[in-house]
């Protein structure tokens, strides 16, 4: 198995190289970055402000067989009738994106904090890569792989599968 992270739009290089080391770690598997796209525009919806989802994640195409794909984006993403997400996975495709934007403290008005930044951002690409494997929602609060409705909800999980998700990923 292997797992390419792919920018799309402006994600500074050192953001992906910590995040390319963050999940490499926890999934034990070759990782690279692969150059991305940087035209946004035809998923921009000017009235909502946002990016949809699913039209950038149809932008990074289908991943090869024993590959998974995952686009990288630090703008505000969103599907119809939600507000906002975290990110979207296809489980056909083989391919996901998360969003970094709602992920740092300074879109709250906050202080950075890149740790913790980081940290969200690293559970956000792994709960999409799961989703990516076969796995649905956990009812476990603290796997990675339990619904984000919120920053709090993120924070409260682990970076990592539980021993009931674990054994269901379909490789």
């Amino acid at each position: 198995m292997k797992i390419t992270i792919e920018p799309i739009g402006d994600v500074a290089d050192e953001v992906m190289e910590k995040l390319k080391d963050r999940v490499g770690g926890i999934f034990h598997c070759p990782l690279e970055i692969r150059a991305g796209s940087s035209d946004l525009t035809p998923a921009y919806d000017a009235e909502r402000k946002q990016y949809l989802s699913s039209k950038l994640l149809t932008s990074l195409g289908k991943a090869e067989r024993e590959t998974r794909v995952v686009g990288i984006a630090d703008v505000d993403l969103y599907v119809p009738r939600l507000n906002f997400v975290f990110g979207e996975a296809d489980v056909v495709s083989g391919t996901a994106i998360v969003s970094l934007c709602r992920l740092r403290q300074e879109y709250y008005g906050m202080a950075p904090n890149e740790a913790l930044f980081l940290e969200r951002a690293t559970k956000e690409i792994v709960h999409e890569l799961g989703h990516t494997f076969g796995l649905g929602h956990c009812t476990n609060n603290k796997c990675v792989m339990h619904f984000s409705n919120s920053l709090a909800d993120t924070d409260l999980k682990e970076p990592h599968f539980c021993n009931m998700c674990r054994p269901k990923i379909i490789l």
